[in-house]
């Protein structure tokens, strides 16, 4: 069997696709390859002149790609409910959710404006928020699915309903590490709710391994002894962003990507090399934590999967 790469991705002509974050990085990679494949991409940020940037380096790699910039900020169901409103105004479906964007491991306690740890918030309410919120679009299409972005960090995560915002204890990868759990176990929990439902979607996850993107000088930054040892090793155990956007690529546009699945790279402990089938740790399997998270997702964001589809 061939390793998969971005030229396996099918043609996406008339599919619409929404990517948070990806004015840089792993996000970025990800709206170009769809958009290389003929997707109409949306592509989203905080920061707005680093979109316009986003959007002029994709059409000089593609010329006649079909791509846009919105303002969303994760941190701000404000602005999560503003983009879904923008988007439903002139959107009739989604075919592609990729929920990518993230913060990781800074080192003191950040709150979003809604009151949520910065990490929980951003990585995962955010996109939990979103993603109900983009639902009915999502039911509207064919064949939907929904990417989230974990991480090899979800191995070492647990969800703390005693102290889920770290208020009480705040640790900088305690924090990513149950961040990342609760985006792979929200991502498991959306296929299950999805088939009891009947809502049509595929919900899926990846992880990119050890990707070369500016999520450690925007996070811990390069003083932790944490990251002074990746730093010394990254030559040997990372990859570009590029490669690491593939696994999520595999997971949005592969026939033989499995609902419910989960890729990474396939190199030693999954830090690099073409994506494959990745491990989910049983902290991810457990569907009575993961029910619960989904139930305190609903009460501290205010938005309700179930409420949404009904009105729909």
């Amino acid at each position: 069997m061939t390793d998969w790469s971005t030229a396996d991705i099918p043609s996406l002509s008339g599919k619409t696709a929404v990517v948070t974050g990806a004015t840089g990085g792993l996000g970025y990679e990800t709206a170009m390859a769809l958009a290389g494949a003929g997707a109409i991409v949306i592509l989203t940020g905080r920061n707005d002149a680093k979109g316009l940037r986003a959007i002029e380096g994709i059409c000089e790699r593609f010329p006649s790609a079909l791509i846009a910039y919105e303002h969303l900020d994760l941190a701000s169901l404000a602005s999560v409910a503003d983009f879904a409103r923008r988007f439903a105004a002139s959107n009739e479906q989604l075919d592609l959710l990729v929920n990518n964007a993230g913060v990781m491991a800074l080192p003191k306690r950040q709150q979003t404006e809604d009151g949520f740890e910065m990490q929980l918030g951003t990585n995962y309410f955010g996109h939990y928020a979103l993603t109900a919120r983009l639902l009915p679009q999502l039911r509207r299409a064919k064949a939907a699915r929904v990417v989230n972005l974990s991480s090899l960090a979800h191995r070492s995560g647990a969800i703390n309903f005693d102290d889920l915002q770290g208020r009480h204890s705040y640790r900088p990868w305690r924090a990513y590490c149950q961040s990342k759990l609760a985006m792979l176990m929200f991502s498991l929990e959306l296929q299950r709710r999805s088939l009891a439902a009947g809502w049509g979607l595929t919900s899926l996850a990846a992880h990119p391994g050890y990707a070369r993107t500016d999520l450690i000088p925007n996070g811990p930054g390069t003083s932790s002894f944490r990251s002074r040892v990746s730093r010394w090793l990254q030559p040997f155990i990372s990859q570009s962003a590029a490669e690491g956007a593939l696994p999520t690529l595999l997971a949005a546009t592969s026939p033989a990507a499995e609902p419910g699945g989960y890729y990474g790279p396939n190199w030693f402990y999954e830090l690099k090399g073409p994506p494959v089938a990745a491990r989910i740790m049983s902290q991810a399997k457990d569907f009575a934590t993961a029910a619960m998270l989904w139930d305190v997702s609903a009460t501290l964001t205010g938005v309700s999967f179930d409420e949404i589809a009904a009105a729909a």
